[in-house]
């Protein structure tokens, strides 16, 4: 499953309006946008005037943020579990008390 980590980011912005923003369809030319080619911050248009457009450094400051605390939670989860078997408990154990 890939992770669309740009819709994820934009979440965090203009919180307070729901559905601040769309995706081009035509280029200014007016031509159009093939949908897999859509989802970036190029095409990015607001759908509120009253929302603030971010620029995409803090949208790309946003997403690794948010990839860092991914591989953070995720070296936690090793951490514990590691810690878990170093006290004796087997990895079936583990498992039915992590699930990981």
């Amino acid at each position: 499953m890939k992770i669309d980590y740009l819709q994820k980011a934009l979440a965090y912005f203009n919180t307070d309006k729901p559905q601040w923003y769309g995706w081009k369809k035509y280029n200014d030319d007016g031509t159009k946008i093939p949908n897999d080619q859509r989802m970036c911050y190029d095409c990015l248009i607001l759908n509120d005037d009253t929302a603030t457009m971010p620029t995409e450094a803090e949208v790309n400051a946003k997403i690794q943020e948010i990839k860092d605390a991914e591989t953070a939670a995720e070296a936690k989860k090793a951490s514990g579990k590691q810690k878990l078997l170093d006290l004796g408990l087997t990895e079936e154990e583990v498992k039915a008390l992590t699930g990981i």
